[in-house]
């Protein structure tokens, strides 16, 4: 019988903290963990490839912080702080 493996042993996502998405600052490198709910803003971003695994990049914010832009998957994608409070992120190690 095959152990069995959550997402997040799979991704290696446990040895890092856990943030929101809208708590960081532009320049930020992060993957995503998770996304809540089942609302369909959440289903829609989970459409939009907001889904575990996937490296998210910061790009701004505006002058108030709503919305924020992020680039993901080749594409940026502005959303409003309370929809980035729905996913969950862990920064990436920077590159040497």
């Amino acid at each position: 019988m095959s152990p069995v493996f959550s997402v997040s042993d799979q991704l290696n996502f446990s040895a890092a903290k856990e943030v929101r998405l809208s708590s960081l600052e532009p320049g930020a490198e992060v993957q995503v963990v998770s996304v809540e709910g089942t609302s369909p803003i959440s289903r829609r971003l989970k459409e939009m490839g907001v889904v575990p695994g996937v490296s998210v990049r910061i790009v701004k914010t505006a002058p108030f912080g709503d919305p924020l832009e992020v680039r993901l998957l080749g594409y940026n994608l502005a959303l409003r702080r309370s929809e980035a409070d729905l996913v969950s992120v862990i920064r990436q190690p920077r590159s040497k």
